[in-house]
């Protein structure tokens, strides 16, 4: 074995799935990238990796170190296990709204947790924003990195094999992309290779209905974790997506408890919007077409929340 494996040699290289039974008659083919597959269930596992190997790269992180980051938990959860991995101390600031299996999940692989409390366990542009700030505070202490994922463009890097992979899995055939939109850092990474393969590729985003500011609505409250920060994330390129679908919070967790149930894959709430949103574009595309789309992590990490409970 290579002496350099460790788990962070686990991150990527994905299956991809077609959907078989939530997809109606007449659709186009509908493939999915299982992206809970990856070692803490999650996609973050490669932007996580991205941040922090760029960061040593250049000298902004160095031995002995801590890390900073707010998160719902994915992204944390990441941060813990590249952390562990490579040694470094890592403080995290999340909240109640998010699942208390993320936030068990982060506490196990190691990570100091702040929580901020939530408006009813929603998810608002006011709590984002606290989060923001308590992780700033904490980025002034000495010899202190703070990743900062919501404009640190190394995270984008870190899903462009991702896209490579898309495409290699597909047999080099994929007419859309379909991704919701949290920092914007994977729909930008998964697209910039697909486009360069295929630069007639149809690009949509996918957004809370309850929060739509990307198609310039109002921000309000929701319950899609992960993705509707309530404002336009910093790195968002307007020019980028063909059409911005809204998927509500209600039909997004249906559909991911159809997905269990239907096809056996077990994923969280952004990755069911994710689908929808892919099967009301392959509907209009027809069956000759191909839509690839992210199950962007596991259902393990939503057990406590309402999507699964009995």
């Amino acid at each position: 074995m290579d002496s350099d494996s460790s788990v962070l040699t686990a991150i990527g290289n994905t299956p991809l799935v077609r959907l078989r039974r939530v997809v109606p008659a007449g659709c186009a083919e509908i493939f999915v990238k299982v992206e809970g597959q990856n070692p803490t269930g999650s996609m973050k596992d490669r932007m996580a990796q991205s941040m922090i190997t760029r960061a040593e790269g250049d000298g902004r992180l160095r031995p002995g170190d801590t890390v900073v980051e707010y998160t719902g938990g994915s992204t944390g959860a990441s941060l813990a296990l590249v952390c562990a991995a490579k040694g470094y101390r890592l403080r995290i600031v999340s909240s109640d709204a998010f699942s208390e299996d993320k936030l068990i999940q982060m506490a196990a692989l190691g990570a100091e947790l702040t929580l901020v409390p939530s408006e009813n366990g929603l998810i608002t542009k006011a709590l984002i924003q606290g989060m923001i700030e308590t992780a700033r505070e904490f980025s002034r202490q000495p010899r202190t990195y703070w990743t900062d994922q919501l404009n640190n463009i190394d995270s984008i890097v870190g899903y462009y094999p991702m896209g490579e992979e898309i495409w290699q899995q597909t047999g080099g055939r994929v007419d859309a992309f379909v991704h919701s939109i949290g920092t914007t850092a994977s729909l930008r990474g998964a697209t910039t290779p697909l486009k360069r393969h295929n630069p007639a590729l149809r690009v949509v985003a996918v957004e809370p209905a309850e929060s739509a500011v990307l198609s310039g609505g109002q921000p309000g409250a929701h319950r899609i974790e992960g993705i509707g920060i309530g404002y336009l994330p910093p790195m968002w390129d307007p020019t980028l997506p063909d059409d911005i679908v809204p998927i509500s919070t209600a039909d997004a967790e249906e559909m991911a408890r159809r997905l269990a149930r239907e096809e056996g894959l077990f994923a969280g709430t952004s990755s069911g919007a994710n689908v929808l949103a892919a099967i009301q574009l392959g509907q209009r595309l027809g069956p000759q077409a191909r839509v690839a789309t992210l199950l962007v992590d596991s259902g393990l990490k939503y057990l406590s929340t309402k999507v699964y409970q009995r």
